[in-house]
């Protein structure tokens, strides 16, 4: 090999961050969103997406959460492609109505920022088995974790919100995704 050659592909291997590891893949999902359209994960494939769970009448963590989702928002606002989607965990009282009424006060982008209701079963194994991180069963405990996922459905990082400097981690690692 040429020293040149060697130099560079050398630098090239010590400036590029390893990828991100893959943890687990989703299965396809159906759900409502805050328009009251039926909502199909499908729409996600080819995208890189942060979610959330949330529920718009929580006390605690909810709007704190939202709150950096919509700094989520406003940081890849360069990066139309970045999808963000927020699930509650309270379908019994987050209809779309109140998701929609919801999403104003944090001024979501209706093309990029999904708020998701649905079915509670079904919720739960999103939640559950699909996220890993919390059951849908009407207790409204919830993770505080964002999960990012890349374009082929798959998780690739958890970041916990209640950590510091948590939400430049996740966005370096979004626009680290997003170029690959």
């Amino acid at each position: 090999m040429k020293p040149a050659v060697a130099v560079l592909a050398l630098f090239g291997t010590a400036c590029s961050p390893p990828p991100l590891s893959v943890m687990s893949q989703l299965s396809p999902f159906q759900l409502t969103s805050q328009s009251g359209q039926p909502f199909d994960s499908k729409s996600l494939e080819g995208h890189v997406w942060v979610a959330d769970f949330i529920y718009t009448t929580c006390p605690g963590p909810c709007p704190l959460m939202s709150h950096h989702m919509s700094e989520v928002q406003r940081q890849t606002a360069d990066m139309p492609d970045v999808k963000i989607v927020s699930f509650t965990v309270d379908p019994a009282t987050d209809t779309p109505p109140v998701l929609a009424e919801y999403a104003k006060h944090y001024k979501a982008d209706a093309s990029r920022w999904y708020f998701l209701t649905g079915d509670q079963g079904k919720l739960n194994e999103i939640g559950r088995d699909g996220f890993k991180l919390n059951p849908v069963d009407g207790s409204m405990i919830h993770s505080v974790r964002f999960t990012l996922v890349d374009r082929r459905m798959r998780i690739r990082g958890y970041y916990s919100s209640d950590e510091e400097g948590f939400l430049p981690k996740l966005l370096h690692d979004l626009r680290q995704l997003e170029r690959e």
